[in-house]
């Protein structure tokens, strides 16, 4: 079993749902979202692979029944390229059971091999107005053009008072959708960040499943917030301020350069992907790659 990497800047959603020390919180969310009844936490397997959580169950893998392979990501700002992201994802975690050993098969055999099933979903608690959603590999292909390859991506608004099934049936996702929607409404009030984390921390019940664990880490936790507020403000000032229409329409040299440097030290910080720097920036994931070397 892999240990979460502790080398990429946590999220606040992966900090408590990708902690071995909160496995019942994990297995409630996988249950919540498969609507199975699991109730050995040690049971479950939880694994990061970059800005996602891979959730299975030992049981599954031991007795090579029809297994769920679960793929989940928070994302605080609508991205309509998840499918591609979950494709990578999905090929890395088959391809990793497979050369572990954790899933035997014959690739080359000429009887149909079972896999895990994969379930690719992204919980959405942004500002933007979305409804639940299936976003579609197939779009990202031109129109007409029958790709043989498709992804589907169930993307699930869970801000607070959105998707009460789910959220009632997975207290800790619940207490963490309160914890942001009130950290955003002492921020919408004119309240700095911090001090709109601190109150938001405070105001959780006391039956709160999450509350102690939170004061336990509170300071991480303000660390983690303010760094996912800092980054979807960045971004949003990037796009405010024109900056891909600044490159058609040719912005000098110096404010381009000036832009990449940003882009590119959030993204060797990790606050925010390769992927989504490299689309900020109007290139190809290569072309930001060999320029982020040379800086």
């Amino acid at each position: 079993m892999s240990e979460i990497n502790r080398e990429n800047k946590d999220r606040l959603f992966r900090f408590i749902f990708g902690n071995e020390e909160n496995k019942a919180w994990t297995l409630s969310l996988y249950n919540a979202v498969n609507g199975t009844s699991y109730q050995n936490p040690d049971d479950i397997i939880i694994t990061t692979i970059q800005d996602a959580l891979y959730m299975g169950m030992k049981d599954d893998i031991a007795i090579l029944v029809y297994a769920t392979m679960n793929m989940f990501e928070q994302q605080s700002t609508f991205n309509p390229n998840l499918p591609l992201r979950y494709l990578i994802y999905a090929g890395m975690i088959y391809s990793g059971l497979i050369e572990s050993g954790k899933w035997k098969i014959n690739l080359y055999s000429s009887k149909i091999q079972r896999l895990p099933v994969p379930k690719c979903v992204c919980f959405y608690n942004g500002i933007q107005e979305k409804d639940d959603m299936i976003l579609e590999l197939s779009s990202a292909f031109p129109e007409n053009s029958d790709p043989d390859i498709q992804v589907r991506v169930h993307m699930l608004n869970i801000n607070y008072g959105r998707n009460e099934a789910l959220l009632n049936a997975c207290a800790p996702l619940r207490d963490y959708s309160f914890l942001i929607y009130r950290i955003r409404f002492h921020q919408n009030n004119g309240m700095e960040i911090g001090d709109a984390v601190d109150l938001a921390v405070d105001e959780l019940s006391d039956d709160s499943v999450i509350k102690p664990f939170i004061m336990k880490n509170r300071a991480e936790v303000k660390r983690m917030c303010i760094t996912e507020y800092d980054e979807v403000k960045t971004m949003n000032m990037f796009r405010e301020e024109g900056y891909n229409e600044g490159r058609t329409d040719g912005y000098n040299s110096g404010r381009a350069d000036g832009q990449f440097q940003s882009l590119a030290s959030l993204a060797k910080k990790h606050y925010i992907t390769v992927e989504q720097a490299a689309e900020e920036a109007g290139m190809t994931v290569d072309e930001f790659l060999k320029k982020m070397k040379l800086v």
